[in-house]
């Protein structure tokens, strides 16, 4: 019987519909090539909207998405609207409110993708990084007082429970044992490296770095167990990108470290991510932004939501088209594009599109 998946689909603002657009037909190049279906179903949150209404994801928007089995979204930011509203009302509340606890960032280099990192090359920037999704300084705990005076005092803390703590980690164990680079025969050993601050952040990271040994050792002892200051993690990134496998770390470290790890394989224009809630439902994007003043001109690079689209149907446990997609993508990288820079590839988005769709129906 063909399995059926109920998608929603949030363009969002700027260039957010014009990538997604090129996602859904390779989508939908997938489940033809592969047998499967999903019912897209398009919701207008954003920018736009919030201009109208004064609305950014109402309660009842969070109630109907929970009954879908993933969302695709474009991306959220618009230049009239001032910024954290929407990044707060729509990607954090959803984000909270559906508990997707875990931020997952594949850093992964493709063939013919310029990286400023001297000589290396796909197979030396090739891991993925497990953030932790909804706690750390995103909770926004803390307060302000005595505002606007030369006294005043701005207060943030970084809270985490053990309960998140150890979900996150078994979500990364359980991650670096199926898909680690033993797991894929890039290496002899699955390794999950934790990054913190345990020698500054003595409380926070005591606690992640204690469940971390603890799981390790009574639940996945054939998985390596390594751990990394974050500050060392971001030298490495740029020294010595081959060093890893897994890296799982806290909210804020997580923020950081994958925007850089993004550059390293060749920008925003290709790094997608997935906020993962594994008994729920989970949100697949590109990580790049609106890039407002591209809007409608049909040079933006649509790779990342592409990518997005992919990593949706991995969560979804179409593997098989995952990495069909996957495998379009790179042949596209290494064969037709010129560069990855908004109205640099050679070709226009829609043609983007058109080729990683048509690779993905041939092969």
């Amino acid at each position: 019987m063909t399995k059926t998946y109920k998608i929603a689909v949030i363009p969002g603002d700027g260039t957010g519909p014009e990538v997604v657009a090129e996602g859904v037909k390779v989508l939908d190049a997938a489940a033809a090539k592969h047998g499967f279906k999903y019912e897209g179903t398009t919701f207008d949150f954003g920018g736009e909207r919030y201009k109208r209404t004064g609305e950014t994801l109402p309660d009842s928007a969070i109630a109907e998405l929970r009954k879908f089995d993933a969302i695709l979204l474009g991306a959220i930011g618009h230049p009239d609207v001032a910024p954290g509203i929407l990044e707060k009302g729509i990607l954090l509340k959803a984000r909270f409110e559906l508990d997707q606890y875990i931020n997952l960032r594949p850093v992964r280099l493709y063939p013919g993708v310029w990286t400023p990192l001297k000589d290396k090359g796909p197979d030396e920037i090739d891991y993925v990084v497990v953030r932790e999704n909804t706690g750390d300084l995103y909770t926004g705990t803390g307060g302000v007082t005595m505002k606007g005076t030369p006294h005043e005092v701005a207060v943030q803390a970084a809270v985490y429970t053990r309960f998140q703590v150890d979900r996150c980690l078994r979500y990364a164990f359980e991650y670096a044992r199926k898909y680690g680079k033993k797991a894929r025969g890039k290496g002899e050993n699955n390794t999950l490296a934790l990054c913190g601050k345990t020698n500054v952040l003595t409380y926070l990271y005591d606690l992640w770095e204690r469940a971390f040994h603890e799981m390790g050792r009574q639940e996945y002892a054939d998985v390596k167990r390594e751990y990394y200051h974050v500050d060392a993690t971001c030298m490495w990134m740029v020294k010595n990108p081959e060093w890893f496998d897994v890296i799982v770390t806290g909210n804020m470290f997580g923020d950081i470290i994958t925007d850089l790890g993004a550059i390293t394989q060749g920008g925003m224009g290709i790094a997608a991510g997935g906020n993962i809630n594994p008994e729920g439902v989970s949100m697949f994007e590109p990580i790049g932004g609106s890039a407002p003043k591209y809007t409608g001109k049909g040079v933006i690079n649509p790779l990342a939501a592409i990518c997005a689209a992919a990593m949706m149907l991995e969560n979804l446990g179409e593997e098989k088209a995952a990495r069909g997609i996957e495998d379009a993508v790179q042949h596209v990288t290494a064969n037709k594009l010129k560069s990855l820079a908004a109205g640099k590839m050679g070709y226009s988005t829609s043609q983007v599109g058109d080729l990683v769709a048509g690779y993905v129906t041939d092969q």
